[in-house]
């Protein structure tokens, strides 16, 4: 969605939107009606809506990317342009400056000038966005896409002129102010973890000049807009995110953004825009959403006070517009008995055919670096029914707050047909948008099967699968620390590199499906759940994979191994192990265990304690570590209830690690491992470290 520029200023403008059936409308406020302007035909869904025009004249001519093709529109709606590219995918991002075209589909990137290709770039893995740089400022053409690899590469030409690494996935770029700054070189970026920055790409090197971290949890950001909504002269930051939150940021003294104001719709935003629509003279927010609504917040006024006891008044103008909004309601639900009826009688007709009605469902399947839990948002233009949820591997459900569905568990047996999970989310009326948390378990992997039903007739149901990886917990990242103490696998046989690369797509998540270019590549990774990390390296014949924990090189030699089985591969494997990281990996879980301990440990006394402040009538007689753990209940319990099997996991992790350092030795030590669970029961560090090394 965008808006078309007012012919002066303040005066109201026109939007314009593309939606999934391939439509573009433009349409006006009259009144608080909406008025149409023209409506194009229904054709393949519209994947990317930008203005243009020639440079430094208002930008309002209308490009449209549809499938491998961009059409272009006036403001009247004459079509003026039909491009079909040479793009062999369908257009994912797309930006406009001038006579200048730049269009991205998954991994290639294409320029156009006046229509005519210019320059290519092959992506090392998914584009999200693209954007040129104003060239009116910069007297150069600079491209940057936003790749799925935490990376924005800048482009000159056809060839990369620098990365500059992010901390999360990008999923959409604009430029700072609407022009990129003072410079033209400043761009804002949104990640699809929740993160907003800001980085001046200048022709040498980047700068970072800030960064707001995701505190709130709040959803990835999906759109970004510069709009001066507070009337200070000063342009604010408006951000859309796909958990429905619409927020406001302005800025401090030292230019820093500031969290301002906050809105929440039930759907994920597509679009945000800062301008004039329902009124001349009042500035607002508009927001497009996912099922197809147009949201305006604006800073009209809308009630008036009035009388001696300061009563609020509806004014006569909203009056009309609420009794015009019964009254089409009323003749849509007319509408909607009359076509239910008409469909009632046809499929009792001799003749009848059954139709499943189609819709889409809009996925997302992320990895929560925070507290090492996916999240699996699923979201439909309809209202949802139920979902059922099947796993075919052992995973934990966690809690979500903004979950209003109420959750049933069913048992299962896992044994027959591998069935770990079932569970269903039924939902309250008017749900479009549900989010579930689980959390995996290395080493152990499967399909994540989520069966969405929505409030439609006839009752039909959606399929969507997810790939619960055997590294399931790790995350790409851009440096690891090579002090650490490693242990290595190497493979090597007799295949390409292509499949190597497949096996480690099938291992770890955030790897792109395509295989990269050139003889070798390098990927690194780390545990979100221990801070362990990994190093992977291969080419065509051989590969080379690093790391500082046992039971991450333990699966991958087993999973690895069992791939190169399928495919008839014999795979010459060696493994060297540095004793000193078992250590190192006890470590970096005693802190997590430790307070673990301390917590379920606190929990268990609260009912006594409280009990015993009912009896006392006080607590002033309890020592203060005792008041303290009373004080804190609520946030305990809240805690406790939020990672359920955490100590079991934990527990489960310091097993395997245990068993696996003797597996790569030769010895069995699954006897040994009620010991561990002893001395692990009443934990010392120092204890359990010399069990390790007693063992042997």
């Amino acid at each position: 969605m965008k808006l078309l520029p007012a012919s002066r200023r303040r005066a109201t403008q026109k939007v314009v939107i593309g939606d999934h059936d391939g439509v573009v409308t433009c349409f006006g406020i009259k009144k608080g009606e909406a008025m149409p302007v023209f409506k194009t035909l229904p054709g393949q869904r519209i994947t990317r809506l930008e203005l243009g025009g020639a440079l430094n004249t208002p930008q309002e001519k209308i490009f449209v990317a549809t499938g491998s093709e961009v059409r272009g529109f006036t403001k009247r709606g004459k079509q003026f342009l039909s491009f079909e590219t040479n793009l062999t995918e369908n257009i994912k991002a797309m930006h406009i400056s001038g006579a200048d075209l730049f269009l991205c589909a998954s991994y290639i990137y294409n320029h156009y000038c006046d229509c005519k290709d210019q320059h290519y770039y092959l992506s090392g893995d998914k584009i999200n966005d693209v954007l040129c740089l104003p060239v009116e400022k910069l007297s150069c053409i600079r491209p940057i896409l936003a790749c799925q690899d935490r990376v924005l590469r800048v482009l000159q030409g056809s060839d990369l002129l620098y990365e500059v690494e992010v901390s999360g996935p990008p999923t959409v770029l604009a430029l700072n102010n609407g022009s990129g700054g003072d410079s033209g070189e400043e761009l804002l970026f949104g990640t699809s973890d929740g993160k907003l920055g800001l980085i001046q790409v200048s022709s040498a090197s980047p700068v970072h000049k800030w960064e707001i971290r995701n505190e709130k949890k709040r959803g990835g950001i999906l759109c970004i807009d510069n709009f001066d909504i507070l009337g200070d002269g000063v342009k604010e930051l408006l951000v859309g995110r796909d958990d429905g939150m619409l927020e406001i940021y302005n800025f401090d003294s030292t230019n820093e953004p500031v969290l301002r104001y906050d809105h929440a719709l039930s759907e994920s935003i597509t679009s945000i825009q800062g301008g004039c629509v329902g009124k001349d003279g009042y500035d607002e927010i508009l927001a497009s959403t996912y099922s197809g609504w147009v949201t305006g917040l604006t800073t009209e006024p809308i009630h008036r006070e009035g009388g001696s006891g300061e009563e609020l008044k509806i004014s006569q103008e909203m009056q009309n517009k609420i009794s015009s909004l019964r009254n089409e309601l009323e003749h849509l639900q007319i509408k909607v008995l009359q076509e239910r009826e008409k469909y009632q009688q046809s499929s009792r007709s001799s003749t009848a055919l059954s139709a499943v009605p189609a819709f889409s469902v809009n996925d997302k399947f992320t990895l929560n670096k925070d507290d090492a839990s996916y999240s699996l948002i699923l979201e439909v233009q309809t209202a949802i029914d139920n979902v059922l949820v099947q796993s075919d591997v052992p995973i934990d459900l966690l809690d979500v707050d903004k979950n209003s569905a109420v959750v049933s568990f069913s048992g299962c047996d896992s044994e027959p047909n591998s069935n770990f999970l079932l569970s269903t989310y039924r939902c309250q009326a008017n749900t479009t948008r549900l989010e579930l948390k689980i959390r995996s378990i290395e080493g152990q992997y499967g399909t994540l099967q989520a069966y969405v039903t929505p409030r439609i007739q006839p009752k039909t149901c959606q399929l969507c699968q997810y790939q619960i990886k055997p590294l399931s917990l790790h995350q790409r990242t851009h440096f690891i620390d090579h002090d650490r103490p490693m242990n290595t696998l190497m493979l090597k046989g007799h295949f390409s590199f292509a499949e190597i690369h497949s096996w480690v797509v099938f291992c770890l998540p955030e790897v792109p499906e395509k295989t990269p270019v050139g003889d070798s590549v390098t990927f690194y990774f780390q545990n979100t759940f221990l801070d362990t990390q990994l190093e992977s390296t291969y080419r065509k014949g051989e590969g080379f994979f690093k790391s500082d924990n046992i039971s991450t090189i333990s699966i991958l030699k087993d999973v690895l191994s069992k791939e190169a089985t399928k495919r008839k591969i014999n795979l010459n494997i060696s493994y060297d192990i540095n004793e000193a990281s078992v250590n190192h990996t006890l470590k970096l879980i005693h802190p997590k265990l430790e307070y673990q301990l301390l917590l379920a440990k606190k929990v268990q006394l609260i009912d006594a304690l409280k009990e015993l402040q009912i009896h006392e009538g006080n607590m002033d007689f309890l020592i203060p570590e005792y008041r303290c753990i009373l004080e804190e209940a609520d946030h305990l319990l809240e805690e406790y209830k939020k990672q359920p099997a955490h100590l079991e996991r934990l527990y489960g992790m310091i097993t395997d690690l245990f068993i696996d350092k003797f597996k790569f030795k030769g010895t069995n030590v699954k006897t040994k491992v009620p010991l561990l669970l002893e001395i692990l029961d009443s934990y010392d560090q120092n204890a359990l470290i010399a069990f390790f090394d007693a063992a042997a």
